[in-house]
C-alpha cells in the first residue's frame, strides 16, 4: 500500500523555524511532482510549494523567500524547510504525489 508520512511539525514562535519531511513508500517521491499543501481552520487547502522530478520548485506568494523545498529522490522524501514563521503560517501541513495524500503534521506559530 503506497503512504505518504509527514513529519516535523510543531509548536514554534514567530520568526522561528520548521522543518517538514515527507517519506514515501514504493518509488512515489521519484516518479512525480510533490507538493506540499496547508489548509487553515475554516480556509481552503491551499497549495504552498510544488517540486518536479528534476527539482524545480514553485511558491506560492505569501511564502516566497522564507519556505524552501527540496527532494532526495534515492531516500524517497521531500523535505519543506520554512524559516522567518509567522502565525499566518499556522496550519495542517500535507505531502502529496499524483493521487496520494498524507495524513498531515500540526504546525503552530504563536506569536
Amino acid at each position: 500500500q503506497v503512504q505518504l508520512v509527514e513529519s516535523g511539525g510543531g509548536l514554534v514562535q514567530a520568526g522561528g523555524s520548521l522543518r517538514l519531511a515527507c517519506a514515501a513508500s514504493g518509488n512515489i517521491i521519484s516518479t512525480y511532482v510533490v507538493d506540499w499543501y496547508r489548509q487553515a481552520p475554516g480556509k481552503r487547502r491551499e497549495l504552498v510549494a510544488t517540486i518536479t522530478r528534476g527539482g524545480f520548485a514553485n511558491y506560492v506568494d505569501s511564502v516566497k523567500g522564507r519556505f524552501s523545498i527540496s527532494r532526495d529522490n534515492a531516500e524517497n522524501t521531500v523535505s519543506l524547510q520554512m524559516n522567518n514563521l509567522k502565525p499566518e503560517d499556522t496550519a495542517v501541513y500535507y505531502c502529496h504525489a499524483h493521487i496520494y495524500w498524507g495524513q498531515g503534521t500540526q504546525v503552530t506559530v504563536t506569536s
